[in-house]
């Protein structure tokens, strides 16, 4: 069993440290980018992830002029342990939307339905939601409302009705992310240790792996529609 709690300020900073572990070490599965972890650049994109969750997680309350809403699953014998979490960003203009923008559920509380769970707390209030998701997770969305829309770069764009919302959805520039200290400090580690050869192998290879998800995801979706 767990409890869910809404978030529209800051929530408490052991909340947020389980939801950034939770972050980094589900970045095959929450991020656009979907690297495997054998992939050099894993690293980069870990850190890369996080960061943007936690400027959204500060961005709670409207310090950052956008609007962002926080939905924490806990375990109902631990009150203070993370089962899972939502972050979505309501949209300006119509009351009844928003866009999912992050959502992840810990490895031992899955198939307990923790994601079907945050997901109705979500659209109980915003009953016109947005996401996009990897092919493989389409049945899942759609077991909880949604359909399938389109394509967007490597994921298929799902929505609860069968058109987008006409109201603007605040979200944060994180493109500076990449060009941080930190990154570039990661990246010379990484060139440091595995050299150049390999670095830029493993950015081709990234490039590989996100034509291939772009293909697919297009195919997907072309295969839904005819």
């Amino acid at each position: 069993m767990f409890s869910l709690t809404r978030y529209t300020t800051p929530c408490p900073e052991p909340i947020n440290a389980q939801i950034l572990q939770m972050v980094v070490d589900n970045l095959t599965d929450i991020s656009s980018v979907a690297l495997p972890p054998s992939n050099l650049l894993y690293n980069i994109y870990q850190y890369a992830i996080g960061f943007e969750v936690h400027l959204y997680l500060e961005a709670l309350g409207g310090s950052k002029g956008i609007a962002v809403e926080l939905i924490v699953a806990t375990s109902a014998q631990d009150a203070e342990k993370v089962a899972g979490f939502v972050l979505c960003l309501p949209v300006k203009d119509d009351p009844e939307a928003c866009g999912i923008a992050f959502m992840a559920v810990q490895a031992g509380f899955r198939r307990q339905g923790v994601a079907r769970g945050m997901m109705r707390e979500v659209l109980a209030r915003y009953p016109h939601a947005e996401l996009a998701c990897s092919v493989e997770k389409v049945p899942a969305f759609e077991a909880m409302g949604f359909q399938v829309r389109g394509a967007r770069g490597t994921q298929v764009l799902m929505n609860t009705r069968d058109y987008a919302t006409d109201g603007l959805m605040g979200v944060l520039d994180v493109a500076p992310i990449f060009s941080s200290l930190e990154v570039r400090q990661i990246h010379t580690y990484l060139l440091q240790k595995h050299g150049k050869r390999a670095m830029v192998d493993a950015e081709k290879q990234r490039d590989r792996h996100l034509d291939q998800l772009a293909r697919k995801a297009a195919s997907f979706v072309k295969s839904v529609r005819d």
